[in-house]
């Protein structure tokens, strides 16, 4: 089979379980693992397409030499190689997650890079031993029910002056805050409509939610294309914050 015919097959399977959507399982945990065990091989190639901004978020991140960082709702651990040459000053990578099939591609990866480590783990409660000088949610805070405790958690493990760097989908308020991008009606109720089939929430609270937490942030804003949808496209923000 030829690669781009062996690529088509994969991104059908995974475009047939997105129309199935998210199963509801007993926990969280169980229906994101029933959801992704079948897709955790064409995970990182068709979300490479579709979820954007992380690689700039990675770039942006300001960190001190031997830097601890952990990534909440991590994944396969995809993140860490967007830290290209500055991987070699970092101490350790820790990848969160409640998805096992996952997980077990994080763990795959760790065995090339030694500062990665992969944690089953609830974003909402998991703690590291130290506190940590930066964290990042990529498209994990949509995902998880109860995103406020998410932050919470997150701003507890930062060392001060640590950052926090959260990228995700997301619609704006009805009326967005000054110099903040206000989306029409239609973007506001298509998009949380359209994702939550697969278990996915853009939210108009979450933003806002960043900005009061970390007052000392930068935010970007812009939309991005999806994959067999020529014409649509997603909003997405990138968000730093600093803490106090």
């Amino acid at each position: 089979m030829s690669a781009a015919a062996s690529t088509l097959r994969g991104d059908l399977g995974v475009l047939l379980r997105l129309l199935r959507g998210m199963p509801r399982g007993a926990t969280h945990a169980q229906s994101l693992d029933a959801f992704y065990a079948a897709q955790s091989s064409d995970y990182d190639r068709f979300r490479e397409r579709l979820l954007r901004g992380r690689a700039e978020l990675v770039a942006a991140l300001p960190l001190p030499p031997r830097a601890r960082i952990v990534e909440l709702g991590g994944g396969t651990g995809r993140n860490v190689e967007f830290l290209g040459a500055r991987l070699a000053e970092v101490a350790s990578y820790t990848v969160v997650d409640l998805c096992e099939p996952l997980l077990a591609r994080a763990r795959e990866r760790a065995k090339a890079i030694p500062q990665l480590r992969a944690v089953h783990g609830d974003a909402t409660r998991w703690q590291p031993d130290a506190p940590v000088d930066a964290v990042i949610l990529s498209y994990a805070l949509t995902m998880i029910p109860d995103w406020r405790a998410a932050l919470a958690n997150a701003c507890a493990m930062l060392k001060p002056g640590g950052v926090l760097g959260v990228v995700d989908f997301y619609v704006s308020p009805r009326r967005a805050d000054a110099g903040m991008t206000q989306h029409g009606a239609f973007t506001r109720a298509f998009w949380p409509r359209w994702f939550a089939h697969d278990g996915v929430r853009p939210n108009a609270d979450h933003l806002p939610a960043l900005r009061a937490l970390l007052p000392q942030n930068a935010c970007v804003e812009a939309r991005a294309p999806v994959p067999y949808l020529p014409l649509a496209r997603v909003p997405y923000y990138r968000f730093l914050g600093r803490k106090a």
